[in-house]
């Protein structure tokens, strides 16, 4: 099976208190090899999920690179007209990357 390939690696998140995403810490492809991990806030995430762009939540695996262990897909659900940051199949009326650790 073939390995889907992300744009970014979400590797933890700050929620505010209304429960959503305030911003993300996440590493970004840079054609064959991977950033340092960089700030996103919500929005930006957003944007680049509706341009195309394929973010998973996972880790980096110490001393192999641009190696990472991938959890889950985020991806956008709709609710009430709202955008909510969700991992899996959840149908959320609020962010939920479930697996993130909170930083």
């Amino acid at each position: 099976m073939a390995q889907t390939k992300y744009d970014g690696i979400i590797q933890a998140v700050r929620y505010d208190g209304q429960s959503q995403v305030e911003w993300v810490r996440v590493f970004l492809r840079r054609g064959p090899t991977w950033s340092d991990y960089v700030i996103l806030d919500r929005q930006t995430v957003i944007d680049q999920i509706k341009s195309g762009k394929r973010f998973a939540a996972g880790k980096r695996i110490p001393q192999l690179a641009s190696t990472f262990e991938i959890t889950a897909q985020v991806k956008l659900s709709q609710a009430n007209g709202q955008e909510f940051l969700v991992t899996g199949d959840f149908q959320a009326d609020k962010d939920r990357l479930e697996g993130v650790p909170l930083i």
